[in-house]
């Protein structure tokens, strides 16, 4: 297609256009306003035109002017579909103003044609746009500060804390307790109130460990098998 620059010389803007048909008078040509509102021009102001040849786009990235662009759904489909109605792009035009999009970069130049090709669509952060700040979440309380007492109860007995015995009469390397622990166990039926959704509280026994106990005051270990047999019939001896 016919490649033209346009230049507005006394305030040094440019863009780039084809032509859609050779009907104005000599000295005239008519422009869209949207083009007008690029080169900064009002009617009946001067413009020069030149014939140029420009490269095949490879690159394109685009700056909302207002953080509402965010609000379309599927916004690089959007952009695609009205760039089908162009056919040259030149950087810092605002080249689309239903969408409100400011051209901020394109590859190989400053000025690129669209005609029949592939090009990398990009979006710049929009004009004016704030990220959200991120809310620091403050722990209430540690591990080892948390307070139990409402779902946590003392239960006396504790099931197999007894000692084990072997068949072989050796001892085990786990010493027996002297007395049973007092421990807080977790009651049934109480629920957590302080449950926080994402979190899984390990509750870990925070009873003192009992130390190792030596042997029984009453006067040693038990030991296994150490009686004597008894038989039904007593054999006599024989001489």
């Amino acid at each position: 297609p016919t490649m033209f620059k346009l230049t507005n010389k006394n305030l040094d803007h440019m863009t780039h256009c084809g032509v859609l048909e050779f009907v104005a008078d000599e000295g005239i040509c008519y422009l869209p306003h949207w083009m007008m509102q690029n080169l900064l021009l009002e009617e009946g102001s001067l413009v020069q035109v030149e014939s140029v040849n420009l490269q095949v786009a490879t690159y394109s990235k685009f700056q909302p002017q207002s953080p509402g662009f965010l609000d379309i759904t599927n916004p690089k489909a959007v952009l695609e579909n009205a760039l089908r109605n162009f056919a040259f792009l030149t950087t810092g035009n605002v080249t689309i103003y239903e969408l409100e999009l400011r051209l901020m970069e394109t590859k190989p130049n400053k000025a690129v044609s669209i005609t029949e090709c592939d090009t990398n669509l990009d979006f710049d952060a929009p004009l004016g746009y704030k990220e959200p700040e991120r809310q620091v979440q403050h722990k209430e309380s540690t591990e080892g500060e948390a307070d139990h007492s409402g779902y946590a109860g003392e239960l006396g007995f504790r099931a197999f804390s007894g000692s084990g015995n072997r068949l072989d009469g050796k001892k085990k390397g786990v010493e027996p307790r002297s007395s049973p622990i007092k421990c807080g166990d977790i009651k049934r039926g109480i629920p957590n109130y302080i449950f926080k959704l994402g979190e899984i509280p390990f509750i870990r026994n925070a009873c003192p460990l009992v130390k190792k106990v030596e042997e029984d005051e009453a006067g040693g270990r038990f030991v296994t098998f150490s009686g004597e047999g008894q038989s039904l019939s007593k054999k006599g001896r024989k001489p």
